[in-house]
């Protein structure tokens, strides 16, 4: 299986939404097309949908992180929702709670970022 990027930008917030695997095969891709639309200095925040991400091994963490250290050095957030219940597995062992926010859907997550 392969990974599915769809993005949007909401005001400030770049909304990344993950469909398939995230490992040393996709990464990559993850990581070049985010950063491209992170080179516009006005988006400052993240919001990660990953309703239909299947699977996700050290690869995606370290994307991840990656982005998440891009927007906290703009004094943004990133935000994380729509999660099922083996990634949310990954998230937890991992870490990445503890620097990345988590709602239960994306219209949460933009609310919390100030987006209605």
């Amino acid at each position: 299986m392969s990974l599915r990027i769809t993005m949007e930008t909401k005001q400030d917030v770049l909304v990344v939404r993950l469909q398939g695997e995230l490992d040393h095969h996709t990464a990559e891709e993850l990581r070049t097309k985010v950063d491209e639309v992170l080179r516009n200095p006005q988006i400052r925040h993240i919001v990660l949908s990953l309703t239909d991400l299947a699977f996700m091994d050290s690869s995606g963490i370290g994307v991840i992180l990656g982005r998440y250290k891009q927007v906290a050095s703009r004094s943004g957030e990133m935000v994380v929702c729509s999660i099922n219940p083996t990634i949310y597995r990954i998230f937890e062992m991992s870490g990445l709670f503890k620097v990345i926010k988590f709602r239960e859907n994306e219209a949460e997550a933009l609310n919390v970022l100030g987006v209605a």
